[in-house]
């Protein structure tokens, strides 16, 4: 046989197509580099950018643009960006994302993808996570929906994550923390809701926080540790009530159009490098810091729509570099600044307060300052003063002064009306609603001083509660059937509580309370007034009241006070199986307690003035529904001692009497009341003294490092029927509410996020295969 022989010039084009790697082959399947990106623009069906593709296209060597770029890594692709210029509507029916997902898959050394405009729908397949190396991702201006895949936080390299204007739902993944390398967070224009994950709080990289235009609610997570965060944008969402805490290195702040209430913090002056401020249409109150006007990087300002008070001076100075200034619709008084309107080329708008030029003319679009004035007390809100402004200290005190006469006189002719009241006979009392818009004058000193009313804005709708009246005596007895010992329900430490049938077939609780000769009627009245305009779905309503006079002297004899009707009777029954053995479920438990704390936050921030309830659990009653409401938020003012217990001791209910030291935070009194009540829930124990409080606190602290302890002290109602992470949640905002100090004890909002966060992992361990579903209701 003859030998072969090759030529040297052979060899060397061997050795070439074996080694120079023009088609890199994927170790998943044998499809080439190229092969993949051509079919990536088919499966787009050929959108114009890409329309210079073919196969004798050299894609590591192709010209880049803005549209169109493709980078390679010795001869590996490494980027891909294909961005069209307008959204299209979605791609036709045929398109499969996850047959589009498959074959990027096939590019795994990608660090950059971006796929901007391109008309994708569908879900955002888990399978993206084979592309480990990501280190920035953007699909955004698309049609994807469904849920983020929470698998996506497994992509620890990626640096950015921009998912803009898509329709995403659901909430924002809770294990984002884990990606630890990020610095650019971007979900804007999409459908989520739900909390904000606490693990925010780990992203000590992040510099860019985009989440605006979602239907996402609660509190901001404390993003103070992310020392990096420089853009802050949350636009467009239900989130509050309190100011984010943020470094003072951030540059640019966007809460525009949320639920934010409180005041801004103090530490707003000292943002050397913000540049932008937009918190419109917001509830923000208090005074207006008008420092950052003058803040050495300010260029724009909006707090347009807010309740923002204080006077403003000429003289205030400002950045000669402000752009933009909306200060309308708040309730500043004073003078607009000369630094605003000094330069044409600033956009300054300030209409809707009651503001004055620097020589006292009246300026446009403006209100009257009595306006001001009335409305920063009807959100509970005391303008402050200039030192000189004794024109307006003078109006207010003439305004008082009338109320006060006002009122007396009112008394005056309510007496003459009483003392013509024939037998003991129950009448409506005298009592005017507070006007909606009622002037300063109409206003007493006590009730300014007592403040108790509610806001118009803060009024609910009626949640199916008839409206309060008066109702006469015969009407009571009628319904009781002249309170026969068959309606009634109980006694308590403010009177005898029965059960009555209204003539519309409609049932109430009546409770009877005797009342002292010397008891205050106008009290009596305000707080009737207070009471009947409360509305929540976790508070028991006031739909009416009567009152009985002593024959001789006209003065209160006793007082009915009509509830709406709780017919499951309280929670404690519901837990001990008082009701014939019967126990909530675990996940009605939850509820329950979830209902309690939106209870206890509407009481403290949803009325001025906030109240505080002395909650007890017996004070919780359960709808025909087994929804949660608070029942004893609205008799407090009737007990004389009320302000004291108020304002002494440091624990909750059943420790306010022990201890004298007194606390600047009465809410965190309730935080602890509902400690207390959640230990409960959890143990399924009745804790009916102080000791056993104690008792049974101490045990659940201590345990709460070791696993299988707390699991022995829960209740196996709750511990059979919940997930562990569920039961661990609970187990530990209980402790942290229970703490002796009440500075370690968590606000209402935390309590709210962590209850909350209970029910989704409950309500996801319920759904996942394999799991009970439990019962509505459980036999002991």
């Amino acid at each position: 046989m003859a030998k072969t022989t090759y030529s040297p010039q052979l060899v060397v084009v061997l050795v070439a197509i074996l080694f120079v790697p023009l088609h890199c082959s994927n170790p998943h399947n044998n499809i080439t580099q190229q092969q993949t990106l051509l079919r990536i623009q088919h499966l787009l069906y050929y959108p114009v950018v890409l329309s210079t593709w073919n196969n004798a296209t050299d894609f590591c060597n192709t010209l880049q643009t803005s549209f169109v770029t493709v980078v390679c890594y010795e001869h590996i692709v490494t980027q891909l960006h294909i961005i069209n210029t307008d959204k299209p509507p979605p791609l036709p029916k045929d398109f499969s994302i996850d047959e589009f997902f498959a074959t990027l898959v096939t590019l795994p050394s990608l660090k950059v993808l971006k796929l901007v405009s391109l008309g994708l729908w569908g879900r955002l397949p888990a399978t993206i996570t084979e592309l480990s190396s990501l280190e920035i991702l953007n699909v955004s201006s698309n049609h994807l929906s469904g849920t983020i895949p929470p698998e996506i936080t497994s992509l620890t390299g990626l640096q950015s994550l921009v998912l803009d204007n898509n329709e995403f739902t659901g909430w924002v993944p809770a294990r984002v923390g884990l990606l630890s390398n990020l610095s650019v967070l971007s979900l804007k224009n999409n459908s989520l809701n739900g909390l904000l994950p606490v693990s925010l709080e780990n992203l000590v990289d992040l510099r860019v926080l985009m989440l605006s235009h979602n239907n996402i609610s609660g509190p901001v997570p404390d993003l103070h540790s992310l020392r990096n965060l420089q853009v802050l944008e949350l636009e467009g969402n239900f989130l509050g009530p309190e100011f984010p805490r943020v470094t003072d290195r951030i540059i640019s702040i966007v809460l525009r159009d949320n639920k934010f209430t409180a005041g801004l913090p103090d530490k707003l002056h000292s943002f050397y490098q913000l540049k932008k401020l937009d918190i419109a249409l917001n509830r923000f109150m208090g005074p207006f810091p008008s420092s950052i006007l003058s803040l050495p990087s300010v260029t724009y300002i909006n707090i347009e729509g807010n309740r923002f008070t204080g006077k403003l001076f000429d003289d205030l100075a400002c950045n000669p570099e402000l752009e933009f200034v909306d200060l309308s619709s708040n309730l500043l008084t004073g003078s607009l600044p000369g630094c605003l309107v000094s330069s044409k080329a600033r956009n300054v708008v300030y209409d809707g307060n009651c503001l004055s030029s620097n020589n006292g003319n009246a300026v446009k679009n403006q209100k009257p300052i009595s306006f001001c004035s009335n409305e920063a007390l009807a959100v509970g809100i005391i303008p402050r003063h200039h030192k000189d402004g004794m024109g307006s200290k003078v109006a207010l005190a003439f305004g008082l002064t009338g109320g006060v006469i006002g009122g007396i006189l009112l008394v005056g002719v309510v007496f003459l009306i009483f003392r013509q009241v024939n037998g003991k006979k129950a009448v409506k009392p005298p009592m005017q609603p507070v006007p909606e818009n009622a002037p300063a004058s109409y206003y007493t000193s006590k009730m300014l001083s007592d403040a108790r009313y509610v806001s118009q804005t803060m009024k609910l709708g009626s949640l199916a509660v008839p409206a309060h009246r008066a109702f006469a005596l015969e009407e009571l007895e009628e319904a009781t059937n002249g309170f026969n010992t068959s309606t009634f329900m109980g006694e308590g430490s403010h009177g005898q509580m029965y059960r009555g049938r209204l003539k519309d077939g409609s049932y109430v609780a009546i409770q009877c309370m005797k009342m002292k000769r010397n008891h205050n009627t106008q009290t009596l009245t305000r707080h009737i007034e207070l009471v009947s305009k409360l509305r929540h779905q976790h508070l028991v309503s006031v739909v009416g009241h009567c009152i009985e006079f002593y024959l001789d002297d006209s003065s209160v004899s006793r007082l009915f006070v009509v509830f709406e009707y709780a017919p499951n009777g309280s929670l404690r029954d519901w837990i001990s199986g008082k009701n014939s053995g019967r126990t909530l479920s675990g996940s009605q438990r939850i509820a329950a307690a979830i209902g309690i704390v939106k209870g206890i936050q509407f009481l403290h921030s949803g009325i001025v003035p906030r109240m505080f309830s002395n909650l007890k659990i017996t004070d919780v009653l359960l709808d025909q529904n087994l929804a949660a409401k608070i029942s004893c938020y609205n008799l407090p003012l009737l007990d004389q001692h009320y302000e004291k217990i108020q304002q002494d001791g440091v624990k909750g209910y059943f420790n306010r009497l022990k201890e004298p030291k007194r606390v600047s935070n009465p809410e965190k009194l309730d935080v602890y009341d509902f400690g207390v009540i959640l230990l409960e829930i959890i143990s399924g124990r009745p804790l009916r003294t102080p000791n056993e409080v104690e008792s049974v606190k101490e045990q659940f602290q201590t345990g709460l490092a070791d696993d299988a302890a707390v699991k022995d002290m829960v209740d196996p109602a709750v511990r059979d029927a919940c997930s562990d992470q569920s039961v661990t949640t609970m187990a530990e905002i209980c402790s942290r509410c229970l703490a002796d100090d009440p500075l370690e004890r968590p606000s209402v909002e935390d309590m709210l996020w962590n209850m909350q966060f209970a029910a989704q992992v409950q309500d996801a361990w319920n759904s996942s295969e394999g799991s009970p579903v439990e019962p509505a209701v459980t036999q002991r």
